[in-house]
C-alpha cells in the first residue's frame, strides 16, 4: 500500500479506520518518559508535527470506529483528555489545581 493511501483518514461513514488511524492507537499504548521523545517519535513515525498528531487523534477519540478498535485504550485517552481539558478550564477562571 503506498504511504499516500495509507495517510488517507478513514471514511466516517464507512465505519472503518485507516491504516494511520490505526498505527496513531498503536502508537498511543506506548509510554514515554521524557515529553521530547514522543514528539521525535512522531515526527520520526507519522512525519508530521506533534500538533497536527494530536488534532488527528482528538479526532480519533470522538469516532466510533476508534473505540470498537481498542474500547479499553480510547477510554483512557478520553479521561485523560476529559482532565486536562477540567484543569485548563480552571486555570481561565483563575482556580488553581490541588
Amino acid at each position: 500500500m503506498s504511504q499516500a493511501t495509507r495517510d488517507v483518514p478513514a471514511d466516517p461513514e464507512s465505519g472503518e479506520l485507516s491504516e494511520r488511524d490505526q498505527q496513531i492507537l498503536d502508537f498511543e499504548r506506548q509510554w514515554w518518559r521524557y515529553a521530547g521523545a514522543k514528539e521525535q517519535a512522531i515526527r520520526d513515525q507519522f512525519g508530521m508535527s506533534a500538533t497536527n498528531y494530536f488534532q488527528i487523534l482528538n479526532s480519533l477519540l470522538d469516532s466510533p470506529a476508534a473505540l470498537r478498535h481498542d474500547p479499553m485504550l480510547v477510554k483512557r485517552l478520553r479521561r485523560m483528555r476529559d482532565v486536562r481539558q477540567r484543569e485548563r478550564s480552571a486555570r481561565r477562571q483563575g482556580h488553581g489545581t490541588a
